[in-house]
């Protein structure tokens, strides 16, 4: 006589995948803090101990989250060149942040080791090994690409609820010189084109990284 325990997510009734759905729904919805186990529950019609089988803690919801969107950039199709795959892989990186509601703030803070994350983060770092850069300054450059397109995206997304009359006030007593002078450049917008120039910024200082390496023999 066999007496099988049922498989875990037919235990649960529900798949994680329906419970990431659910979260980037209320996500685009209401925000970043509107999503909770609790929402995720009741737009699912389910009990939250349903939900809490794929999710823990909302630690863990966040991180699945987090890799659902980073998860969808892709990493096909990409240029021979080694800069330019990271280029390309970058501006998609910031798609995948942009297609969401508060995605940067999901993602950010998180140390996400899931499928999707882990391949996006090994194909900018084989580019980068690609191109001389020895492992330490291929992982510690990744990072920094992370973190630029991160934060930019962070402002990019919260900017519509900027109070720029406040800085502009600040800057208007005179205590500030410096920023005064570059005070339209401050509030600029222009985020497509700021984010080319950072990234054009942090690829233009690898080649010094890469002869470096070669001299040392790494």
């Amino acid at each position: 006589m066999t007496n099988k325990q049922p498989a875990r997510t037919a235990r649960a009734g529900l798949a994680q995948d329906s419970v990431v759905e659910a979260a980037l729904v209320i996500l685009n919805e209401k925000g970043h803090d509107a999503v909770s186990i609790r929402a995720i529950a009741d737009r699912l019609g389910v009990r939250m101990n349903t939900v809490l089988w794929h999710a823990k803690t909302r630690a863990r919801l966040q991180e699945v989250m987090a890799d659902a969107i980073v998860g969808a950039t892709a990493t096909t199709d990409l240029p021979d060149e080694w800069d330019e795959r990271v280029r390309v892989l970058t501006h998609r990186y910031r798609q995948s942040l942009l297609a969401y509601r508060d995605g940067a703030a999901v993602v950010a803070g998180t140390y996400v080791s899931e499928a999707g994350t882990l391949r996006v983060a090994d194909a900018i770092v084989q580019a980068l090994l690609d191109g001389g850069l020895e492992p330490k300054q291929a992982a510690w450059t990744c990072w920094t690409i992370v973190y630029f397109a991160l934060g930019i995206v962070q402002e990019e997304q919260g900017y519509p609820l900027a109070d720029t009359a406040k800085m502009t006030a600040a800057l208007a007593t005179g205590n500030y010189p410096a920023l005064s002078r570059a005070e339209e450049h401050l509030r600029d917008n222009a985020f497509d084109e700021r984010f080319d120039f950072g990234l054009d910024l942090i690829l233009s200082t690898l080649p010094s990284h890469i002869g470096a390496a070669r001299k040392s023999g790494r």
